[in-house]
């Protein structure tokens, strides 16, 4: 039951939620692109935290006093299941787009708010359109526009690691941010253990410190450092 209440809701909400896209489309045509993002921003971080709320998940966040007051941040983050985005969504405390699987391009009304907060869709089977996807989300995080990457580029589906894929971070080092790791416990629990039923769950999401890829010596790997990250969080907070 709560499946279906689920299911109903999203539709009802991201619907209702599409009346503020004509206020988005004016901000932007009036090049307030600072107040449009905070406003999209605004609107979905709603969207979203009555999503998690009608799964009947606690959610704990730690770290946020880590996330920079100004400037740009790249956050990476482990992927376990489908509620990672909206879980984000829910806990950021500032304005992101998602680099974002090419699928999503394909769900009516939730591609047009995506394309709204400026994510930007990747599809990893196509080397020529990936390389222009993170050219793209480059271009956003040197406008101050902070995005979330999944490196593992593919939902775990339990409290495992995938590796990350080669060169998911070097948008980072091309944009001149910081990289933040985030770190997801718990969150496929929610569906992805359940056959795809939607069940509470406890989740936390732990924010480490910035990296900074300009200050790391020669002979440390960027990706490693933020794999290492999130990996000791989920020994130190298991799901």
């Amino acid at each position: 039951m709560r499946t279906l209440i689920w299911f109903a809701s999203f539709w009802v909400t991201t619907l209702y939620k599409s009346f503020h896209i004509l206020k988005i489309k004016s901000l932007m045509k009036k090049g307030l692109i600072v107040e449009k993002r905070n406003y999209a921003y605004k609107i979905a971080q709603q969207w979203a935290k009555n999503l998690i709320f009608l799964t009947g998940s606690k959610v704990k966040i730690i770290g946020l006093e880590n996330i920079p007051t100004h400037g740009a941040v790249l956050f990476a983050s482990n992927h376990q299941g489908n509620f990672d985005i909206p879980l984000l969504l829910s806990n950021l405390p500032c304005p992101v787009g998602f680099v974002a699987k090419i699928e999503l391009k394909k769900l009516p009304i939730v591609s047009t708010w995506m394309k709204l907060l400026e994510c930007v869709f990747i599809d990893r089977k196509d080397i020529r359109q990936s390389l222009r996807t993170i050219s793209e989300a480059t271009e956003i995080l040197k406008s101050g526009q902070s995005m979330v990457i999944f490196p593992e580029g593919t939902r775990s589906k339990s409290h495992e690691m995938d590796a990350f894929k080669p060169g998911s971070l070097k948008l980072a080092t091309k944009a001149g941010v910081p990289v933040i790791p985030v770190t997801i416990s718990g969150s496929y629990k929610i569906m992805e253990s359940n056959n795809n039923k939607i069940k509470p769950a406890h989740v936390k999401i732990i924010i480490s410190k910035p990296i900074n890829p300009t200050e790391l010596d020669k002979s440390t790997d960027l990706t490693v450092t933020v794999f290492n990250s999130i990996k000791e969080n989920l020994k130190k907070y298991p799901s």
